[in-house]
């Protein structure tokens, strides 16, 4: 290749970089409030097919070909589809036909094979001794007869939703958030039961160690063009993935184009797990309003629960 070719074709390849650099700061020039700090504001939806964790079929791999995500795209899609009638008990208990989910019908363009990015094996870290203590007591909770409500998780009573958070984490249906700003407030409401996080962006410290509440005490602040969402405090009543109450989290929001809002956590919880671990999931803009989720309105399945473990009980009692 001539000397004058080489200079050209690098030429052409700062200019393409130099381009993408300014497309993609001219989108967060864009969008800005009017104090100056990146408008993040609309409803975002979180759905898609890759999987928290990689499958062991992508061991050692990132990210998928265009090809390749396709495929297993479609592996997936045929896997889910709840329209498919079972044997037996297998289709009374898997009563939730396709009409009632709603998993997304894509996984992330970015072609990750998990969306956990920290540990590089993409997998969630062992639980510590102490971890694994608190999760089995947990599954025996869950495992036996109701002896009351309190026995059930705080998404089955209604309390909290299972993909609400803190942190969010794409699930079965109702993936979507809505954020709205102001100067000194950013305020997330999550579809799933209608919860909304009120978080202030200014010095204030949190609470102290001794105030827990459901969703934790979260903090706001920018980092650069980041929002960063410190949340601390949370309550033993809550667990996600086996994490304790003494859990750190923290939270990420970037806007990368006009239609992607990047959203990151991590999770440091030294009592629960053997190392910090970082989630990536790109969301899309969604140009459709949240609309309320009423989960404790139709909950009769507590109710009933509740009087299945009661009747057992009686029965157990007839037999002895």
């Amino acid at each position: 290749m001539s000397c004058k070719k080489t200079v050209t074709l690098l030429t052409l390849i700062t200019s393409v970089c130099f381009v993408t650099t300014i497309d993609a700061q001219s989108t967060i020039d864009r969008h800005r409030t009017p104090w100056d700090t990146p408008d993040l504001q609309g409803v975002w939806d979180y759905r898609t097919l890759t999987p928290l964790e990689r499958p062991n079929e992508f061991e050692g791999r990132t990210s998928l070909s265009p090809e390749e995500l396709a495929a297993f795209t479609a592996r997936t899609l045929a896997r889910r589809n709840n329209d498919q009638r079972r044997e037996g008990e297998a289709d009374v208990r898997g009563a939730y036909n396709d009409f009632w989910l709603d998993y997304g019908s894509e996984a992330s363009a970015t072609g990750q094979t998990s969306l956990i990015v920290v540990p590089s094996d993409g997998k969630i870290p062992d639980l510590t001794e102490l971890g694994e203590g608190r999760f089995a007591e947990i599954q025996a909770r869950r495992q036996r007869g109701a002896w009351g409500p309190e026995d059930r998780n705080v998404a089955e009573r209604c309390l909290l939703g299972f993909n609400a958070g803190p942190p969010l984490n794409p699930s079965v249906y109702n993936n979507n958030f809505q954020l709205f700003q102001t100067k000194d407030h950013v305020v997330l409401l999550i579809e799933m039961v209608h919860d909304a996080r009120i978080i202030p962006l200014t010095d204030r410290p949190h609470l102290p160690g001794h105030m827990r509440q459901w969703r934790g005490d979260s903090v706001g602040r920018w980092d650069g063009d980041t929002l960063v969402v410190d949340t601390v405090n949370l309550t033993d009543k809550t667990s996600f993935r086996g994490s304790g109450q003494n859990m750190h989290l923290e939270e990420r929001f970037t806007r990368v184009d006009e239609d992607t809002l990047l959203y990151e956590y991590t999770i440091h919880d030294p009592e629960s797990f053997t190392q910090d671990w970082t989630v990536s999931v790109p969301t899309k803009k969604n140009s459709s309003p949240i609309y309320e989720y009423a989960c404790h309105e139709g909950n009769y399945g507590m109710t009933n629960l509740l009087a299945g473990a009661r009747n057992l009980e009686r029965e157990q009692t007839d037999r002895d």
